[in-house]
């Protein structure tokens, strides 16, 4: 039910894989200084994966490198004990002091180098090399895979997506087949189903925190899957033709420009460029040029002793020659190079040009225009199930409505083509809401300050650990470093605490989900002189509200740690009760669950975290722009506010829907979900209520009963596709169950039909138990039914057609959702790793065997 976001996501991983010349790439990371930083984090932890006791520590990085990637380089490096060397790769000998290195490709001031025997020396040394990669230069550049690179990392914001001041954005990560068990962040695999069809599944769980926990590397959860389908969609509708004529028509303009602005006296900094230009100038001329560019409504990058121009696609002739006006203003000199060819301005050199194909797959191919485009994306649309065809019951993900009010702000061009790093004169609507917005959090969450900058939960879940690193720091108590987490928390909340640089010490819960607080009290006395911070999810991870939750805090707080509430359940708070009521430290939000930004199949979505008095000097600061507290940890995020523009989606609903709206709405979710239990639990036990016998916002249904008689969690989730639902989340935060969370959004008469569908399936499993359906061959075990197979002339299953696909009424009236594929096998796709559109060889056999069958 999700194949067509899937070949999307697919088409992204081979785009990138192609350009950047390695051969498995990933379905996007959260921004490019995220996506270096786990590359770094990554190549330190296989450097050293047999050699902890006397651990390779070193990691160079190129001095031309962005400051926002370096800044969160910096934050990621010191918990982890990693030494960043920071200087000119021109004058640096990597030996086997350092387990890897990074250079940007072209460099932060617009160089293209050849790095290529550089390269080979930090390979020779036993060191891994990190590219971070304009994408769209490599259309043109040599690809880093054929120079020596191991990882390329990068952002596709120019493949079509919107500024939106700072994000979001897809990153991007690459790297060689060797590394496919730790490459960070989702891979999308190809497979079969169970007619053997050619079916696409995430391969290799690669959410490793949810098995490995505090031993993962990696606390990538959410990415950015609807910003990759886009760069991915701008890729097949341009072409391996169309990519280059755009690259090449924005290094030609590159050329032009610096022959033009030479008659100012003025040389690029670097002998060879792709689209930024690099002058030195004086504090006289710095002064001239930006008093005269602002005024014309034109921004370039200022340093102290030089300004650099970038130019993209959108700039034309006009362009050009605005700029040239500026310069003309600015040093009262009237220049007369308008018509220059292009035969006489320096190309690059062969040793640097790119020789090899790429995007050679049929898809790159095939759809050049706009209608043809549109039904290839609405075909792929029409495979997935999604909010407009019913509730998805996803419990800890808050599935709520996403209305239009609130995301058409989004692709308004005053917010959608801002550059983050303008001057804030000229982003005062921005501002606005970004100071209107975080005292509204704040207000929600009982806290005092706020930071925009983390662009997921997790990355909320690691600033808030950061932030109380800082704060012990600050007393001279630098040694507390122990994390209590219970053992119901989410996977992400181990990962983020060992990044952070603390240990986990698991903390026991009951039979009913609550932490045991002699369990919690004994261990924080054990530790009190190195407790850093409790993790803890409230309601917990099991749907319900632990009365004892504020002695539990100041358990913690008597001990000298600190609270970290986790914000995933946050709808079933606001309004009601807040972190700050609980004596909770900080929390982080999910901005895509709770407050209504759409999830995108895999993100974007934001994290921001709330904070009180005692951690606010703490709050992330940014290289480029001012923000955070004023001991301001490094940067978490790549741009100063994370993904920007989708702010605005957040700050539309608690506009709209006000004080009471939001009580109303939490209130509603609530009810929702017991409403669901009550009509559930005749037939399904539930686990984990309240002392009412509540649950909260979602419940937990138990099927580990049916195991009994053949019938797995599994297929009651894959069952549910034929009734026309998304299967709700299947085993978390307890195997063989399934969590159900039907937020305020759905109505009583969707709630019905869901309630419906599951009561029917209840009775499809008594028909196993009572021997009338073959435990091994029955509706249950073979679903999902696809189209093809109902269609089909042979039909040899023990049960009709009709019960098949339409075992309720309601899906003969517009319900009936028919899934693209039958059940993925996932240990095929995992024996049999394929992470790019497969090969041209393979739709040729296909075609040659059709031909001979016909």
């Amino acid at each position: 039910i999700s194949q067509g976001r899937l070949e999307a996501l697919l088409n992204f991983q081979t785009v990138v894989a192609d350009l950047t010349g390695l051969p498995i790439a990933n379905a996007s990371l959260l921004d490019e200084g995220t996506a270096a930083a786990e590359a770094m984090a990554m190549f330190y932890s296989l450097k050293n994966k047999r050699n902890k006791k006397d651990s390779v520590k070193k990691f160079f990085v190129d001095q031309d490198i962005f400051p926002s990637t370096l800044s969160v380089l910096l934050t990621r490096a010191e918990p982890l004990d990693i030494e960043l060397e920071i200087g000119s790769w021109k004058n640096t000998t990597i030996d086997e002091s350092y387990f890897g290195v990074l250079l940007q490709y072209p460099s932060a001031s617009g160089s293209v180098e050849d790095y290529s025997s550089f390269a080979n020396q930090v390979k020779k040394s036993g060191a891994y090399v990190t590219v971070a990669a304009d994408l769209l230069s490599l259309a043109i550049l040599r690809a880093p895979g054929e120079w020596g690179a191991d990882a390329v990392v990068g952002n596709t914001q120019r493949f079509g997506v919107p500024i939106g001041f700072g994000g979001p954005h897809a990153a991007y990560f690459a790297t060689h087949e060797d590394h496919k068990r730790v490459i960070p962040g989702r891979i999308i695999g190809v497979s079969r189903d169970s007619q053997g069809n050619t079916a696409l599944r995430m391969a290799l769980q690669t959410r490793e925190q949810h098995i490995r926990r505090e031993k993962a590397t990696s606390n990538i959860c959410t990415a950015q899957a609807l910003l990759a389908i886009m760069a991915g969609m701008y890729a097949v509708y341009h072409g391996p033709e169309g990519l280059r004529d755009i690259a090449e028509y924005v290094h030609t303009n590159t050329r032009i420009l610096a022959k033009r602005l030479s008659a100012f006296g003025l040389s690029p900094s670097h002998e060879n460029y792709f689209d930024t230009l690099h002058f030195k100038a004086s504090a006289e001329q710095l002064y001239k040029i930006r008093n005269v560019a602002e005024k014309e409504e034109t921004n370039f990058f200022y340093g102290d002793d030089f300004f650099q121009i970038s130019l993209d696609e959108t700039v034309d002739g006009e362009d050009l020659d605005r700029i040239n006006h500026i310069f003309e203003i600015a040093f009262e000199k009237t220049s007369s190079q308008n018509g220059i060819s292009i035969e006489n301005l320096n190309e690059l050199p062969e040793s640097l040009s790119r020789k090899t194909e790429y995007l050679i797959h049929p898809v790159f191919t095939k759809y050049h225009t706009e209608t043809e485009m549109m039904r290839y994306i609405k075909r792929l649309e029409n495979k997935d199930l999604s909010l407009v065809h019913s509730m998805i019951a996803l419990g800890s993900c808050t599935m709520k409505l996403n209305a239009a009010s609130e995301l058409i702000p989004v692709s308004w061009p005053e917010f959608a083509d801002l550059h983050p790093f303008v001057p804030p004169q000229q982003a005062q609507g921005y501002l606005k809401v970004f100071t209107e917005l975080e005292s509204y959090l704040c207000e929600i969450t009982g806290f005092s300050a706020c930071s925009l900058q983390p662009n997921s939960g997790a990355q909320g879940e690691y600033a808030g650990l950061l932030t109380i690193r800082a704060y012990h720091k600050s007393r001279g108590e630098g040694h507390r470093n122990i994390a209590l987490i219970p053992s119901s928390a989410h996977g992400t909340n181990p990962a983020s605490a060992v990044m952070a640089g603390m240990k986990v010490v698991v903390v026991k819960c009951d039979e009913d989900g609550n932490i045991l607080v002699d369990d919690l009290k004994e261990k924080a006395e054990l530790h009190k002189d190195n407790l850093a911070s409790l993790m803890v999810t409230y309601p917990s991870t099991h749907g319900v509200f632990e009365v004892a939750i504020k002695e539990i805090c100041d358990i913690i707080h008597d001990c000298g740690g600190k609270i970290y509430m986790d914000g995933a359940n946050m709808n079933a708070q606001v309004g009601l009760t807040s972190p700050g009521i609980i004596h909770a430290d900080v929390c982080h939000l999910n901005l895509h669950k709770t407050f209504a930004i759409p999830h995108g199949g895999g993100g974007p979505g934001m994290g921001p975290i709330c904070v009180n008095d005692s951690l606010a000097p703490f709050l992330p600061g940014h290289p480029l722009v001012r923000t955070g507290g004023n001991q301001a940890i490094h940067a978490v995020s790549s741009a100063p506010w994370g993904s920007a523009s989708i702010l605005l989606i957040s700050y539309a609903y608690i506009k709209m829907l006000g004080r009471r709206g939001m009580i109303d709405s939490t209130e509603a979710a609530i009810l929702n979900a017991n409403y669901i239990k009550a009509r559930l639990e005749k037939d399904f036990p539930v686990l984990y209520t309240g002392e009412n016998d509540r649950v909260a916002h979602e419940l937990i249904v138990d099927l580990r009963q049916f195991k009994s008689v053949g019938i797995s969690a599994e297929d009651v989730a894959k069952r549910l596709i034929d009734y026309g639902f998304h299967s709700p989340t299947l085993s978390f935060p307890v195997a063989g169950t399934i969590m159900i969370e039907p937020t305020e959004s759905e109505s009583k008469v969707e709630l019905d039909r869901f309630c419906e569908a599951m009561i029917n399936i209840r009775k499809e499993i008594d028909e196993v138990a009572r021997g009338e359906q073959d435990p091994k061959n029955n509706v249950l075990v073979n679903s999902p039914h696809t189209l093809e197979q109902l269609s089909s002339d042979e039909w040899e299953l023990p049960y009709p057609r009709s019960k098949a696909a339409f075992p309720v009424e309601y899906l003969r009236s517009g319900h009936k959702f028919w899934p693209a594929v039958g059940r993925v096998d996932n240990a095929y796709g995992d024996r049999n790793l394929v992470c790019i559109c497969p090969p041209i060889e393979d739709y040729l056999d296909e075609e040659i065997s059709e031909t001979l069958n016909a």
